[in-house]
């Protein structure tokens, strides 16, 4: 995952100490009522579409340039489906770095390209229907998400 230059000014200062991140998540909705997610280039799990929110970025932005990045679509975005965070959104990265992440998740729609692999953060992409989240291998960001909204058992909306 490319960490952006402001991120790596911080950990110059902070070293490994936890850092609260504004992040987003994009969920693109099919008329079947499937969602696009993505498959981790690093952990090789199912992912929603999203990342940090740069500095002077509007979280809309951010949400579409991340669609843009990691699936090579362009998407409108819908509507807030909620915000996330919390304990089980603490990351401990490979190198020691903690990020702390508090993420809005969007509803969106393709309004163009094809959903593709960025082959760098993400290797694969495919559509799902909510009743298969249980089943699949997703990272802990998108199963704590979707438990979160609801989507999952266990949930709340």
């Amino acid at each position: 995952m490319p960490v952006s230059p402001y991120i790596r000014h911080l950990r110059q200062s902070i070293g490994h100490d936890l850092l609260l991140l504004p992040s987003v998540a994009v969920l693109p909705h099919a008329d079947d009522g499937r969602i696009l997610l993505v498959k981790q280039a690093d952990t090789g799990k199912w992912a929603t579409i999203g990342g940090s929110v740069e500095v002077d970025e509007a979280p809309e932005t951010a949400a579409i340039r991340e669609a843009e990045e990691e699936a090579g679509v362009t998407v409108e975005l819908i509507r807030i489906m909620g915000a996330v965070g919390g304990p089980q959104f603490r990351i401990t990265y490979p190198n020691g770095d903690q990020t702390a992440y508090v993420s809005l998740v969007y509803e969106a729609r393709i309004v163009g390209g094809s959903p593709r692999p960025d082959h760098d953060e993400t290797v694969d992409v495919g559509w799902f229907h909510p009743d298969e989240f249980a089943t699949l291998d997703l990272g802990d960001f998108a199963r704590n998400s979707f438990t979160a909204l609801g989507i999952l058992n266990g949930g709340h909306s």
